[in-house]
């Protein structure tokens, strides 16, 4: 259970990281995308803006709670998109914890708040869990995380893939659809 726990923890955080960089795109800048199943093209108009090797830190009473890096952003706003390269998220808890999120394009829709990242998607904790997937999704509206590729989750102790993923931000639910597989690593005591 303490393990399943820990899943929800590191899917709810991955969540957060795509909120934060949608949070900061939308109030700063944005960039493009592509790859294997990368995300849709947007037109061939150059870009309203376009940022190059950017670093965002937001600091709240001394703290530091996230940071995100890009290689690249570029903004299209007749089309309400901002499409980012190579982006790193890093997200500080008030309790110690930190968790990086990366991927290697992202798309905001500015209009609607719906996010996606896509390639070698890996969510990694400073407490040794690591979430790896080729993309995932945001869903403002209803408030969900969703894939349908292959999804890794892997501790200390534990190594758990599946095919699809859903998380449920409102009901604070976690699930990975289907073809689940657990393995359980190091001793066991009892």
């Amino acid at each position: 259970m303490k393990r399943v726990k820990i899943a929800i923890l590191i899917s709810m955080v991955l969540i957060g990281g795509i909120v934060i960089l949608w949070l900061w795109v939308n109030l700063h800048g944005k960039k493009a995308i592509e790859e294997g199943k990368a995300l849709p093209k947007i037109s061939e108009d150059s870009p309203d803006m376009r940022l190059e090797k950017i670093r965002f830190v937001e600091d709240k009473h001394g703290r530091k709670t996230w940071e995100l890096e890009a290689k690249s952003i570029q903004q299209y706003q007749d089309q309400n998109i901002v499409m980012l390269e190579e982006v790193k998220v890093t997200i500080y808890t008030e309790e110690g914890q930190s968790f990086v999120l990366s991927g290697r394009q992202g798309k905001i829709h500015q209009d609607t708040k719906d996010m996606e990242l896509v390639g070698d998607v890996v969510l990694t904790s400073n407490d040794g869990y690591r979430l790896k997937t080729h993309s995932v999704a945001y869903h403002h509206h209803d408030r969900k995380v969703t894939t349908s590729d292959s999804v890794e989750i892997e501790g200390k102790q534990i190594r758990l893939v599946g095919r699809g993923m859903l998380v449920d931000l409102e009901a604070r639910t976690f699930k990975i659809l289907s073809q689940v597989k657990t393995q359980w690593k190091g001793e066991v005591k009892g």
